[in-house]
């Protein structure tokens, strides 16, 4: 996999969500700066050593 793209928007609570595009990853955080951060560890725990995507792209819809 060279990409993964994840897909942010508003939380309707407040916060923030990201979900990624056809992987079973998804994420909340209470500002853009931590919801960042919580996409580069989920990614790191979801994938294998060397099976990481090469690049992470967050399409926000905020």
């Amino acid at each position: 996999m060279t990409e993964l793209i994840f897909i942010v928007e508003k939380a309707p609570g407040g916060g923030y969500i990201a979900r990624a595009l056809g992987e079973s990853i998804f994420v909340e955080a209470d500002d853009l700066a931590g919801l960042h951060q919580q996409v580069r560890d989920a990614v790191r725990c979801h994938f294998e050593e060397g099976q990481q995507p090469k690049a992470i792209i967050q399409n926000s819809k905020v």
